[in-house]
């Protein structure tokens, strides 16, 4: 069975070839001419997408095509070369473009997970009878698109990764004069409403004591992100110990979630070469 279908990872990898730099077949400072053959892009961003969904280790998922070394080298040079944060960012522009972001609507969640081998993110859960936890501060627009997250110990509350979550706004100037930011009663208190104001968005935040499907407003849609976001495995359970690597998958993941929200919304107003017979 397949990772992915067919009609979600031929464009994926299609965008993601083109940011890739040109490298040559074999090393170029070998005296002999005759390096092993560099490991094609396309096995090992096949192997990262194994990896996302199955959340399995580089060991478990590499074999005579990719050594699991191969697959951490090379998903390390694609960081530094920002290779996932363009991915996602285009993937934004794209839906955007064509669908539109609902960023007049904007929602604000945390979601712990367990980080069974630490990491720089990770810390005691308190859901978890201290076990190691990893939270990560989410944001989507109005309909549940992921605009980006902050991640911090799961012992971290809420309220306080408001800030380096809204920050992410910035990358997706310009935005609409009137933003409606919505949030759980954990972001109950006038800190959080001051920083609202500060920036010009308007809170419609859940009151604490009371109950919540009275105001659940639009807060179901980052909840609901959060879990296609778990429906990754890596993502679920994050044995990552760097936060750029963390940051990486999550990257990939939007993306994915991005695209395939993008291909479901215009199958049925959008035509073009490869159009899936069914609907996704």
């Amino acid at each position: 069975m397949p990772v992915l279908q067919s009609w979600l990872t031929e464009p994926l990898w299609e965008q993601f070839v083109a940011l890739l730099p040109v490298r040559p077949e074999y090393h170029p400072g070998h005296p002999l001419g005759c390096h092993r053959r560099r490991v094609g892009d396309r096995i090992v961003f096949d192997k990262l997408l194994q990896l996302l969904r199955f959340g399995c280790s580089y060991e478990a998922i590499a074999d005579t095509t990719c050594s699991a070394t191969t697959i951490r080298a090379r998903r390390d040079e694609w960081i530094d070369l920002g290779v996932f944060v363009r991915l996602k960012q285009i993937a934004l522009v794209c839906y955007d473009r064509i669908v539109g972001l609902v960023l007049d609507q904007i929602a604000v969640d945390g979601a712990i997970t367990k980080a069974p081998g630490g990491g720089e993110a990770a810390g005691r859960s308190p859901v978890d009878r201290g076990k190691q936890g990893l939270k990560r501060s989410g944001m989507t627009d109005g309909y549940g698109i992921p605009l980006g997250r902050a991640l911090a110990p799961a012992n971290r509350h809420d309220s306080p990764l408001l800030v380096p979550t809204l920050d992410l706004l910035d990358d997706l100037a310009p935005l609409p004069d009137n933003i409606t930011v919505h949030l759980d009663a954990g972001y109950d208190s006038d800190k959080t409403r001051a920083e609202l104001a500060a920036r010009g968005l308007h809170g419609r935040i859940a009151h604490k004591g009371e109950k919540a499907p009275i105001q659940a407003s639009q807060r179901w849609h980052v909840e609901r992100a959060h879990a296609w976001q778990n429906a990754f495995h890596r993502l679920a359970r994050c044995y990552e110990r760097r936060a750029l690597v963390i940051d990486a998958f999550f990257d990939l993941a939007d993306t994915i979630i991005t695209v395939r929200s993008l291909i479901r919304r215009v199958w049925t107003t959008h035509r073009w070469d490869d159009h899936p017979n069914r609907r996704p």
